[in-house]
């Protein structure tokens, strides 16, 4: 399952002779963490691809919630030497929110069949309503490599209008179930299986969301 970063932020770019500079900054801080831990400089390069053929340099803007990716070797040799910095300059804001994150839990609380509706279209769940999840828990899959945090509880609101659940949960695409072998497979280096008589789950090593951006800071930094 996967979000497109365009839902959770929007960028800004710039450049200069062969340098292209592009800012993320989120929304709502609340995907903050998730972002710093997830949208690295590796991430950004594997995303551009050929377009870069120098570095790819990340800074934090802790203050404002925003990355700023500097790329070099960016523009073809730039503006002087190329026509490349009118076509990609600016268009390079858009390309870095085609980034696909995948997702998991943000909260503890019970799966919902109103929040899997307006989940199941981005992307495969491996959970049905009434599932019990918790932060860290991995609901879903995404075709990359970095990570979405979602409210996969969310209830409808309340209205005077009444409608039955029974209708939200014929419109549900039947969940993906893995297996203990499939879920291994599945597992990445920051993420474990967790066997109980009753399921199988995939998590985060490390729960918090907000925990492990600081870790991804930190390693970012140089610190362990």
């Amino acid at each position: 399952m996967f979000v497109k970063l365009r839902e959770i932020a929007c960028s800004r770019s710039g450049d200069k002779g062969d340098v292209s500079n592009i800012c993320v900054f989120v929304y709502d801080p609340v995907h903050w963490p998730m972002m710093q831990e997830h949208l690295t400089a590796e991430a950004v390069r594997q995303a551009f691809g050929d377009l870069v053929r120098g570095d790819v340099v990340r800074y934090e803007m802790e203050s404002v919630h925003g990355l700023n990716f500097v790329l070099t070797e960016a523009l073809g040799g730039g503006v002087s030497m190329s026509l490349r910095a009118d076509p990609h300059g600016k268009s390079y804001q858009s390309l870095i929110l085609d980034i696909d994150l995948p997702v998991t839990a943000d909260r503890s609380g019970v799966v919902t069949a109103f929040a899997m509706t307006n989940l199941q279209e981005r992307g495969q769940l491996f959970v049905e309503p009434t599932t019990e999840v918790y932060e860290g828990m991995i609901v879903g899959e995404n075709s990359r490599q970095d990570d979405m945090d979602v409210n996969i509880t969310k209830e409808k609101k309340l209205t005077n209008m009444r409608q039955s659940t029974s209708d939200e949960t014929e419109k549900l695409i039947p969940p993906r179930r893995l297996s203990l072998e499939q879920s291994l497979e599945f597992c990445r280096e920051d993420e474990c299986v967790e066997v109980t008589p009753a399921a199988v789950r995939i998590r985060k090593v490390v729960l918090s969301a907000q925990e492990r951006g600081r870790t991804a800071a930190r390693r970012s930094r140089g610190q362990a």
